[in-house]
């Protein structure tokens, strides 16, 4: 059953703050589905999130293994904590989950980028993050509409029918 939204959402601004591939993906997915369904779309991306924008990194990152007691691996198995910290884990699980998003289609970062950008939505870059980690804007992907304090990000970020979404 379908009810009439009074408050229709107009606006999303997506902060994306961790480089992890499952946190970088939930911010694409929904920055992209945002645009599919013609809401106006920021992403900003600050601190270990800004190497999901960096051409370096953006096609490299990689699944968190330590720490996170749902990991479960492509095909449901749960992997024990514990076994998250022995050496190539990391790197194994990754490739597992490249390999089960590639199965199912699903883009890579940096076309994930230039789909969400084609779409109308601006991808941003947090200049206070960029400074820290002493960033240039030629290490950043094409797409990246410009880096911005969070000032301007609020101001990006505000109207009627508007939603912050921290990843």
């Amino acid at each position: 059953m379908s009810e009439k939204n009074d408050y229709p959402v107009k606006k999303v601004s997506i902060i994306c703050a961790k480089g992890a591939l499952e946190d970088v993906y939930a911010a694409l997915v929904m920055g992209n589905g945002a645009v599919m369904e013609g809401i106006e779309t920021n992403l900003f991306f600050t601190f270990f999130g800004l190497e999901a924008i960096m051409t370096k990194y953006q096609d490299h990152l990689h699944t968190g293994t330590v720490g996170n007691p749902a990991m479960r691996l492509p095909g449901g198995a749960r992997l024990p904590t514990m076994l998250g910290g022995l050496p190539g884990m990391e790197s194994m699980v990754s490739k597992m989950m490249r390999k089960g998003m590639d199965e199912l289609d699903i883009p890579g970062v940096s076309e994930f980028l230039e789909l969400i950008d084609a779409g109308g939505g601006k991808i941003y870059a947090c200049k206070l993050a960029i400074d820290m980690f002493k960033v240039k804007k030629e290490d950043l992907n094409e797409y990246v509409s410009d880096i911005i304090t969070i000032g301007e990000f609020y101001e990006k970020a505000g109207g009627e029918g508007s939603h912050i979404i921290f990843t």
